[in-house]
């Protein structure tokens, strides 16, 4: 698959010694990086109240990304619906679209992006009951979308417009451009699947965070696919896994990288959200621990380690077996020139 897109999911991992700072920083240099190194896509993820990332307001790091970039597409991977209000998700992403004109991708997602507290905290009604009405908020964000445009701006977008007669009908919702936001259904499971499937949006898989349902999910989807009135523009579908990988010029270096996400990955599994260790003080904690604490795997390992062609053999099998055109590649190293060289390993290797 010669033609293969690859686009990248940024967290901005901080790392043992730095500053949230520093790691949002380098997120704003890793996009410039792979922009010039001909990657599609450059998402920021949203979580929230980590020592680990500082990704907690992906929609203004992007703001400042598309300031630094001109050509790649920037986007939230993604933005969690639930805790907010669509109508201002919505006056957001369309500012976002002003400033960078079909440039802006818009994934959404359900999860909460931290634990029960953070949630609560991000609530700002905490008195009324939780109700799953995430299906809702996503019609509602879509028909916004398409408020108030006229009629020949409005046919090529996403969403019916509210009713007449609904309360919402008259509110202005600025500012208005030619276009909007590409809106994504993110998840990690086959209930985000058949969610995008059934309003014809565009889905990305996080592999990388739950490998094991990552075949059914994509066929799913791609099976139960159904063009919607709510997206009329979009036929048929579009999907992609974020799946993770780490390139080194040698294997024995691509191992050692990755010390660090093992780390990370046993962690996490036991609440630790501290900063990520450097590859040496990875293996010495892992050593430690005795083992790493057991991660699940699928069809396809989270994180595809190793030198270029074998990285890149792998992926291209994976996109083969699950007919997809495009592979968002996660990268966290704790070096940042090792991170941005990564990237660019891969990308020489795939001669974007």
């Amino acid at each position: 698959m010669s033609n293969l897109r690859l686009s990248v999911l940024d967290q901005s991992p901080i790392a043992a010694g730095f500053s949230a700072a520093q790691a949002i920083q380098n997120s704003i240099s890793l996009a410039k990086h792979v922009e010039t190194l001909g990657f599609t896509r450059f998402w920021m993820s949203e979580h929230h109240a980590m020592g680990l990332l500082a990704c907690t307001a992906p929609e203004i790091l992007l703001a400042r990304i598309g300031a630094e970039t001109s050509r790649i597409r920037i986007g939230s991977g993604g933005i969690m619906l639930p805790h907010y209000s669509a109508f201002k998700v919505a006056e957001t992403f369309r500012t976002l679209h002003a400033l960078y004109p079909n440039r802006i991708d818009l994934g959404l997602g359900r999860a909460p992006g931290g634990g029960p507290v953070e949630s609560l905290a991000l609530q700002r009604d905490r008195k009324a009951r939780p109700v799953d009405d995430f299906a809702d908020q996503v019609n509602e964000l879509l028909a916004w979308f398409r408020s108030n445009q006229p009629e020949d701006i409005a046919a090529t977008l996403p969403g019916d417009s509210f009713p007449a007669n609904h309360p919402f009908a008259r509110i202005l919702v600025s500012p208005l451009a030619p276009g909007s936001p590409d809106v994504w259904m993110l998840g990690s499971s086959l209930w985000g699947s058949a969610a995008a499937a059934s309003l014809g949006l565009p889905y990305a898989f996080a592999h990388f965070f739950s490998p094991v349902n990552t075949r059914a999910a994509i066929e799913n989807y791609q099976r139960g696919f159904l063009p919607s009135h709510l997206t009329a523009a979009r036929q048929t579908p579009e999907a992609t896994i974020a799946v993770g990988a780490i390139v080194a010029d040698t294997a024995e270096e691509a191992d050692y990288l990755h010390a660090s996400v093992r780390l990370l990955q046993a962690r996490i599994r036991t609440g630790d959200r501290s900063p990520l260790a450097a590859p040496g003080e990875a293996l010495r904690e892992l050593q430690i621990l005795g083992s790493d604490i057991s991660v699940e795997e699928g069809e396809w390992p989270r994180y595809f380690v190793g030198t270029p062609t074998k990285v890149a053999d792998g992926l291209r099998q994976m996109a083969q077996a699950l007919n997809l055109k495009e592979l968002v590649v996660n990268t966290i190293i704790e070096d940042h020139p090792t991170r941005l060289r990564s990237y660019t390993l891969l990308a020489n290797e795939f001669n974007l």
